[in-house]
Parts: structure tokens; sequence; C-alpha cells
């Protein structure tokens, strides 16, 4: 049971949340070593921590991958690998979402690698880029068909024809490009799409660009298209446990769920025959009833759209979700569960007793991707982390705004 402690002026962080999300570092290390051993020792390894870690909380998801041996870290924006480095997190950090002129000074200052899907952005890195010992690295998106970011193959080659990458001021460190459809049981387009590139890659080559790092694997061309794992993949739901599936290919690695997050009773009612739950009526009991209202809504990540779909879990039973989804509050029909007090510990997502609600259940409820569960539920709630991070080096200063961590 969570313990529901009366208001404590001198010490508020005592009073129980609506939701606790608890993040297992120990299964994110353990998920991590399962993609590095179904990889080639020399493939290396971009963790996609976008999105807050696709609502992990990126800075202690960084923290914990940095020790592993990682490549580096993608984000979607300038402003998440700002962070990052802020945190002291070291290795490089590929900036993988659409760049303007107004984000390469800080790109620069922080010593983040651009991924570049448009020509002028490279001239106006140079125009801000000063001599330097080292070239600055650039990764060079290509489009191979998914049609939202990175050059047209001729474009790209007459970008690398060009003047502006003879300069020593930078380094084409990474050619990459990005899937459209590899979870797909026909492979048609992925494998149009790998051939597309590797082709790109050849007459790179023969353009004198030596090496670059080639990667174009997502979580799901890990599992489903070895050929793709070239030099680098970028493995993002696969950290956090889930993976893509085919309907004929079982998910081959044991990956573990990472985020769980929990509520408590906070009130009961017991209800006649006929009487209504919810907004508009949506809901009207059949047979004596009691019902548990839960302190957590829409706001924390469960849309109404669960509303009859999902349940959660009471003393490691499920207990049907009735009634319309509040913002804050949310009603559950407990009448066929045993006993139940104000403050029992619900589970949302995750394991209690021998039953487990998953971010795939969730997804399937509503018709979505674990992505969008993890996201809207991890984003919006107090997190706490298992077990300890490891210590950061002496010459770092730990930051104010440091995640809770617990034992």
């Amino acid at each position: 049971m969570i313990p529901i402690r009366p208001p404590s002026p001198s010490d508020p962080r005592h009073l129980p949340p609506p939701i606790t999300v608890s993040i297992r570092l120990d299964a994110l290390t353990r998920n991590f070593q399962q993609i590095r051993q179904s990889i080639a020792s020399s493939t290396k390894i971009l963790a996609v921590i976008k999105a807050d870690a696709y609502g992990h909380g990126a800075i202690p998801v960084a923290q914990t991958l940095e020790h592993l041996g990682i490549f580096g870290f993608g984000v979607a924006s300038v402003m998440e690998g700002i962070v990052l480095r802020e945190h002291h997190i070291h290795c490089p950090i590929l900036v993988m979402g659409p760049l303007l002129p107004e984000h390469l000074s800080e790109i620069i200052r922080h010593q983040l690698t651009p991924v570049i899907s448009r020509a002028e952005i490279v001239q106006q890195l140079l125009e801000r880029l000063s001599p330097r010992a080292t070239p600055f690295p650039i990764h060079l998106k290509v489009d191979t068909g998914l049609h939202r970011l990175g050059f047209e193959t001729d474009q790209a080659l007459s970008l690398l024809t060009g003047q502006s990458l003879s300069t020593p001021l930078i380094e084409i460190q990474g050619l990459l490009s990005h899937f459209a459809d590899a979870d797909n049981q026909d492979h048609t387009l992925t494998n149009m799409q790998i051939q597309k590139f590797l082709a790109f890659n050849d007459q790179a080559k023969q353009l004198g660009i030596q090496k670059p790092i080639l990667h174009m694997a997502n979580s799901a061309g890990i599992l489903f298209h070895p050929t793709a794992h070239l030099g680098m993949v970028r493995p993002g739901l696969m950290l956090y446990g889930y993976a893509p599936r085919q309907e004929s290919s079982p998910q081959s690695l044991p990956l573990e769920p990472v985020m769980q997050a929990s509520t408590y009773v906070a009130h009961l009612r017991s209800l006649q025959p006929g009487e209504i739950v919810g907004y508009n009526a949506l809901f009207r009991t059949r047979r004596p009833s009691q019902i548990a209202v839960l302190p957590v809504g829409y706001t924390h990540g469960f849309p109404r759209h669960l509303t009859g779909l999902g349940h959660v879990l009471l003393k490691g039973e499920p207990a049907p979700i009735i009634g319309k989804i509040c913002m804050d509050m949310m009603m559950v029909d407990v009448t066929d569960i045993p006993h139940p007090t104000v403050g029992d510990e619900v589970m949302l997502l995750g394991k209690q007793g021998t039953r487990e609600i998953t971010a795939e259940d969730h997804a399937g409820w509503l018709n979505t991707i674990p992505y969008e569960v993890l996201c809207g539920i991890g984003g919006k709630a107090n997190r706490i982390y298992l077990p300890h991070l490891p210590a950061p080096s002496p010459s770092h200063t730990p930051q104010p705004s440091a995640p809770k961590i617990l034992e």
C-alpha cells in the first residue's frame, strides 16, 4: 500500500504524487547489452534519446549508457543536445531534426554534430566556423524513400563535388538515411532503400569520401534487416524494452520494459444498480458495484479514448476503466476485487502479482504505437530511478535539477 501521509509544510516531498513513474536503469542496461550482442562488434551504437528519451528522462538514460561504450546519442533538437552537454555528457550528440541558421552558433559552441539535409546549411555553418585544429564533424542525410528530411541522391552527389565540402574546416563523419517501413512483413520498400543507400555510398567513394560512418537501421532495422546494420545502428524503442514486431517474426531479443507507472486508490464509492458513473452518463451500473477513483487522468497521459477499453491492476487483478476519463481522475470498477482500500497501489503500466500491463497493451487499446504511450505517460510524471546512477567524475558539479534517484 502507498502510505497516505498528512501534509507536511516542512517537507511537501513526502506527499504522494498522483502518478509515480519508476525507471529501471538496470533493465535499460540489459536491453543495451542485448542490442550490443545482436550486432557485429565493429558496429557502433547511437542511442536515440529524443523526446526526453521517450519519456524516460534523457539525462539519467544518457548518464547510464555513456558508461557502456556507446558511440553517442541522437536527439531531435539543438536544445535537447545543449541540456545533455550541460549535464556533462561528453560523447558525440547528433542533432537529427531540421536545422535553421539560428541553430548553428549553438551547435558549434556546444560541440554538437549536425545532421544536414540542406546545402545552404553547410555554407552557413562554414561562415560561423573559425580555424580549428580538427575538422568539425557533420553527417549528411540522404533521402532514400521516407521523403521527410534528407538530400535527394543527385543533390547529395552535387554537394560532394562542390567547393563547400573541400575545406579542412569540416569533416563528413557520417552518411545516413531513414527507413520508412522497416517493420513491414513485406521487405520490398526497405530493401529498395538499402540498395539505394549503398549505391549512393559507392558513388561517394568514387568522389573521394573516405570511410564515413554509414547508418540507417532503427530498432526494426536492427531486428529484421541485418544487411542494414552497416557502421552504426540507431536503437530507440528497443532500449526502453519494446520492439517493432512482424506477424511472422516473434520478438528475437529478450527485452525488458524500463518504465513502470503506478497510482493509488484515492476514493471508494458503493453504488446500486442503475446509477451513473462519470460525465455524460456514459456508464451505468448493472449490479451493486464498488467504484474506485484514481487521481490520474488525461493530463497524466491517459487519454479519454481509454474509456471502456483499458484496465488497471489492483491487488494483481484487472479493474476495468469505466465512465469517461477526466482531466485528473479516472474511475475503475473494483467490485470483483476483495477488500480494496484507500491508499492501495494501482498499477497503470507494469507488473503487479502475476499480471502485467505493457505499453503495447495501451497501444492496442488506443490503436496507436508504444512510442506515443511512453512519451505521454513518462513525460508528465514524477520519475524515480532504480538503482542509483553511476557517480559523476569529481570534476563534474552536480546540477540542482538532477532527477530523484532511489534505491
